[in-house]
């Protein structure tokens, strides 16, 4: 197969898709190290990939009233004359630009209704959870000729860590008195939906033994509308809210400062496996948003699913039963503070 010179990798969806489609830039340039490889994103995500050294451009989606001007989009791809792309995750709207874009090599799923505008298809569903995002990606290389196998020890995420953003985050730390000579500890609470959380009750016992049990330093994260649930969890002086206060950059600074990083699935949990930090999730069991298929990509994590005994675990079921509140909030505090114990030991 002749070699591919000008590769599009196009993930234009959430934080926690785009991380989990990072490593295929280091792996093609493994492979064909003369290639250049362009991202295409939204540009809400643009941090997670500025920096990136196996990147050589980014292209920002281009929105208007969150809609795509097609033609625009068209317009911007053609112009850079692409030989492949790669689409982790299509929608109608981006399968129909690059067909027009004059891409000779379009790679993404067989299984769509518009799958049709690909013309190097993969047969592989995702929906049924039965392999992690990130080999369901991995796999779509082998339509240009590359087969590997990536294990936690050896994914190359790469994700950059901006100076002014860590210097933005030194700043704010000192501001709050956060003690760094103790281990910190990001609390995420939200998913954006995209999942199913842990009870907010759960949330709150848990943050009240984090508070009470360890001598640590607790910082809430969380999107603008995520806020209010920040809020209220501040049950105590030693816990600081920055849920609303910090865009995609400086949330990816703070996660390189800290120890430990406890979360639903969502995307900041990917950021924190990427960045090699511990990480607690919270997983439902149906398969389309389970651990094996979401969960962050790392040896460092303690996984916490509801002990509840089902079987085709669907969202309705999840949430009728209640499955998270089987979660014993005990067991995630020991599993948090061994690991709190073990890098205060290494301190």
């Amino acid at each position: 197969m002749k070699e591919p010179k000008n590769i599009l990798l196009v993930r234009t969806d959430r934080i926690g898709d785009v991380v989990l489609t990072l490593p295929l830039a280091a792996i093609i340039k493994k492979h064909f190290p003369e290639s250049r490889i362009t991202f295409l994103i939204r540009s809400y995500t643009k941090e997670l990939v500025s920096g990136n050294p196996n990147v050589d451009d980014i292209i920002l989606l281009r929105e208007e009233n969150s809609k795509l001007p097609i033609k625009k989009n068209i317009d911007l791809i053609k112009s850079h004359q692409f030989d492949v792309s790669i689409t982790a995750n299509p929608s109608f709207d981006v399968a129909l630009i690059l067909f027009f874009s004059g891409i000779k090599k379009r790679i993404g799923t067989g299984y769509r209704w518009y799958s049709f505008l690909f013309n190097r298809k993969f047969f592989e569903h995702r929906k049924h959870g039965t392999k992690h995002e990130l080999d369901h990606n991995m796999n779509l290389l082998r339509l240009i000729g590359i087969e590997e196998g990536l294990s936690f020890e050896n994914v190359p995420f790469n994700i950059h860590v901006d100076v002014k953003n860590i210097r933005k985050i030194e700043k704010l730390l000192n501001e709050l008195n956060i003690d760094s000579s103790k281990s910190i500890i990001i609390f995420h609470p939200g998913s954006g939906g995209s999942s199913i959380d842990l009870p907010f009750l759960h949330q709150k016992e848990l943050i009240e033994l984090l508070a009470r049990e360890l001598n640590v330093n607790i910082i809430v994260t969380g999107s603008e509308n995520e806020k209010q649930i920040g809020d209220k969890l501040m049950v105590s002086d030693k816990i600081k809210n920055m849920s609303g206060k910090l865009n995609l950059g400086e949330l990816i600074a703070l996660i390189s400062k800290s120890d430990l990083l406890i979360a639903n699935s969502t995307g900041p949990i990917h950021i924190a496996a990427a960045l090699n930090k511990y990480v607690i999730g919270f997983y439902p069991k149906i398969a389309s948003c389970s651990v094996t298929r979401w969960g962050p990509y790392t040896s460092k994590r303690e996984i916490f699913t509801p002990t509840l005994e089902c079987s085709n675990c669907s969202r309705k079921q999840c949430e009728e039963l209640n499955c998270m509140a089987s979660i014993n909030i005990q067991n995630v505090f020991n599993s948090i503070k061994s690991i709190i114990d073990k890098i205060t030991y290494k301190r």
